[in-house]
């Protein structure tokens, strides 16, 4: 089983580049942030033509978030993150997936900081914790995939004094998702990358991609029932790299059967 998770920075601008993906790489499970389409604009007979079933969480404009399925319906399984009822970002969707539950999240920026977006940031990856909680619990294989807005360590950048003044960098940002590593969530990349050095984002602005200034922000957490059937990991950087693309590039794992 390969699962993926790709921020495509608007379905409609990036579609050529998402389906030439999709048909090259053909992941089992592909989880989508950053749509950025209302739920009924959504090209899903687009993905029905390459083999793939879709759910998805879609706003104007901003945000979204989708789970694609190949040769299988995904069975929605929750749409949005629980603990805040007046929170209408489309930022989670979760889904059963021969017999894995794949949760897809965007996680907020947090930019600037200090400040009510990183409050919301912070609050946010609490509710988060709480409800990967509640799904270790029921002890089901689990994978968590997407845009965390997370770099977990130094390690995780080009240059960590660029971004110093981040959100993604904050402590209280890095404790939030050490907190969900210490409640026993596998960080797939790396665990196969322990040295780091992995990027899947390279900003539009001042020549990142062409240099080589990116960092790792897109990640895959397993469950134990799934990190012991971690295979393999990678990053599709080409993809990055071709015309009209996202800034981001495709993360994937293999899981055995």
């Amino acid at each position: 089983m390969k699962i993926a998770t790709y921020n495509i920075n608007g379905i409609k601008a990036r579609l050529p580049r998402l389906k030439d993906w999709l048909a090259e790489t053909q992941p089992t499970v592909a989880c989508l942030q950053e749509i950025k389409c209302q739920d009924d604009s959504f090209p899903a007979d687009e993905f029905a033509e390459l083999g793939y079933r879709a759910i998805w969480h879609g706003q104007k404009s901003f945000n979204g978030v989708a789970i694609l399925a190949r040769d299988v319906q995904p069975v929605e399984a929750m749409r949005g993150l629980p603990g805040d009822h007046d929170d209408e970002q489309a930022r989670y969707l979760e889904a059963d997936v021969n017999g894995v539950r794949i949760v897809c999240i965007y996680l907020p920026n947090g930019n600037p900081q200090p400040g009510p977006k990183f409050d919301y940031k912070l609050a946010w990856m609490d509710r988060l914790c709480t409800r990967l909680e509640t799904l270790w619990t029921q002890e089901i294989p689990c994978a968590v995939l997407g845009d965390f807005n997370v770099i977990p360590e130094d390690s995780d950048i080009w240059a960590p004094k660029a971004m110093a003044d981040d959100a993604l960098m904050q402590p209280q940002s890095r404790a939030a998702w050490s907190r969900l590593l210490a409640a026993g969530w596998t960080d797939a990349v790396r665990t196969l990358n322990p040295r780091g050095g992995v990027w899947t984002y390279w900003d539009y602005q001042a020549g990142a991609w062409q240099r080589g200034h990116g960092f790792r922000i897109d990640h895959l957490l397993l469950s134990p029932e799934l990190a012991d059937r971690l295979e393999a990991v990678g990053v599709d950087r080409d993809h990055r790299g071709r015309e009209k693309a996202s800034d981001h590039a495709p993360v994937w794992a293999n899981l055995r059967d």
